[in-house]
């Protein structure tokens, strides 16, 4: 599979599988295993998802060797901070029966984010960590943790899909070599993605699927992306986007889905804020 190359060396499978709001146990452990047996060597959980346990045990039973294996973990809110990282991270690590993994992020952009990056400089520094970055940061908050710190940002993950593009961002953190990963690639299946006009007509060229085009969409612009299934089929296709290429008028038809905002919710929403302040998960 095709790697990104981070800005300290660690390279990442550009394709990964996603566990957000895979919350039963069993069907979480099953669908990780089913990834990696799918050909999948980079697998993404978070404290917030409450699912490490049970990824930790697919990935235990996948039998695939762990230097095989790319394994992302994310610190939720309540935890930001210098002590909060080291408690809780110590924990996700019993929690994936892991001894180290290969990327860290921030998942929010809130609480002592810069306490918060300093422990994570040091577990980097202690080998617990390949890799070090942030999710859901606004390019100018990437570019404040990486002026003041001693280590820029290896990764940022935001949102990307055909409706939120945000083409300048991904340019801009590029530019100052921190890598783009993109959470939410199909929208989550808003605005009948799947069944979208542009994206169909460009699957029926090449004989692939919607989601297949938005992943190949990613990948060609060296952006990193999780998609989720619990279906092995699905995640057979997902992974079958190495064999064609979008041309110019593709890719300029894929532009003008853009709406130019999120998805989602706005990370600059105060109330927002306030309700992941309150979110407390005794992680």
């Amino acid at each position: 599979m095709k790697t990104v190359k981070l800005n300290n060396g660690v390279e990442v499978p550009i394709l990964g599988f996603g566990t957000y709001q895979i919350t039963d146990a069993v069907e979480a452990e099953q669908a990780v295993k089913d990834a990696i047996t799918a050909g999948y060597r980079h697998i993404d959980t978070a404290q917030s998802y409450m699912n490490e346990e049970a990824v930790g045990r697919g990935i235990a039973a996948s039998g695939v060797d762990r230097k095989e294996l790319f394994i992302t973990t994310k610190i939720w809110v309540e935890n930001v901070s210098y002590k909060g990282v080291m408690s809780s991270f110590d924990q996700s690590l019993k929690r994936l029966g892991l001894e180290y993994v290969d990327l860290l992020l921030i998942h929010q952009p809130y609480n002592d984010v810069y306490g918060a990056w300093m422990a994570m400089e040091e577990l980097q520094a202690q080998g617990k960590i390949k890799a070090i970055g942030v999710s859901n940061f606004g390019v100018d908050r990437v570019i404040d943790l990486a002026a003041f710190n001693d280590v820029t940002p290896q990764v940022n993950q935001i949102e990307i899909n055909p409706f939120q593009q945000q083409s300048k961002n991904i340019e801009v953190l590029h530019k100052e070599g921190v890598a783009v990963e993109a959470w939410a690639p199909f929208a989550e299946g808003k605005n009948d993605i799947f069944n979208n006009p542009v994206l169909t007509k460009i699957g029926m060229k090449y004989e692939k699927s919607a989601a297949q085009v938005i992943l190949r969409w990613l990948v060609e612009q060296d952006i990193i992306v999780l998609a989720k299934s619990v279906k092995p089929e699905r995640m057979a296709q997902n992974l079958n986007i190495f064999d064609f290429e979008l041309n110019e008028e593709d890719k300029a038809e894929i532009a003008t889905l853009n709406q130019g905002e999120s998805q989602f919710f706005s990370h600059s929403d105060p109330e927002m804020i306030k309700w992941m302040a309150s979110r407390k998960m005794n992680i």
